[in-house]
């Protein structure tokens, strides 16, 4: 079978896959974009109660957990918040700043996906949805992806697919998958950036609280937040404690 081919293949139409491809695009790189959903940027299109808190002024390689550290200095140091609200303002989206540096869209998050689909555009990226990816080898310095839709060989293959949260809206394991098929050292995955659930007798005591949002201090060892805590009929929710949940540890 005859295989297309490209400079760069991109796993996932998603945040990281759209903002990769327009970075290769403008290098001059040819670009195919996968995707299996129906449509690209989902997991956008529902961020920020559906107006998308597209960065933060504020955001800084502090502000980020990783094994390794000077990952988000090399990549927050090539590309600032303030360059992405540049592309906001070509693009003449309107927006506004909540609470601590968060900017959201005036309007809808709908507006970032279709800014950076008109970006890809610019450059030429080639996007193809509702493409399953059945399997990936790597021979003679190329990958050969085998898709629902046919071969396809690259130089370079991009894994954008995101991680195994939100299932319901496409998300799965397959990062996982191709990282162990390549002999990648995997790190144990755990829930970040949630709610927390109460036990039963705790919660049954909290329940008329339940809707109630209040200002609040929440810290875990070294770290704390200072901001809104919210009960809920499941346990404690609001940007305290979802912020205290990527440090939490069971026991």
């Amino acid at each position: 079978m005859m295989a297309d081919k490209c400079d760069v293949l991109i796993l996932g139409a998603g945040a990281a896959g759209m903002m990769c491809a327009i970075r290769a695009g403008q290098r001059g790189r040819s670009v195919v974009v996968l995707d299996h959903a129906k449509a690209p940027g989902e997991k956008i299109r529902i961020s920020g109660g559906g107006r998308c808190n597209f960065t933060n002024i504020h955001a800084g390689p502090r502000n980020y957990l990783s094994a390794n550290p000077h990952f988000a200095k090399s990549a927050l140091a090539r590309y600032t918040p303030r360059d992405f609200i540049a592309l906001v303002e070509k693009h003449r989206i309107s927006w506004h700043e909540k609470t601590l540096g968060q900017l959201f869209c005036d309007d809808s998050a709908k507006d970032i996906i279709r800014m950076l689909l008109a970006e890809m555009q610019a450059v030429n990226a080639k996007l193809r949805l509702e493409t399953s990816v059945s399997a990936v080898t790597h021979d003679g310095g190329r990958f050969r992806v085998s898709t629902s839709g046919g071969v396809i060989e690259a130089e370079s293959l991009v894994v954008a697919t995101g991680g195994k949260s939100i299932p319901k809206m496409g998300a799965t394991g397959f990062a996982y998958q191709i990282a162990e098929q390549f002999g990648l050292k995997l790190i144990e995955t755990r829930p970040g950036l949630v709610p927390l659930t109460l036990d039963p007798g705790l919660l049954e005591k909290l329940s008329p609280l339940a809707g109630v949002a209040v200002p609040a201090e929440v810290s875990h060892g070294k770290t704390s937040f200072e901001e809104a805590l919210l009960f809920t009929h499941r346990g404690l929710s609001g940007p305290s404690i979802l912020q205290i949940s990527s440090y939490w540890r069971e026991g």
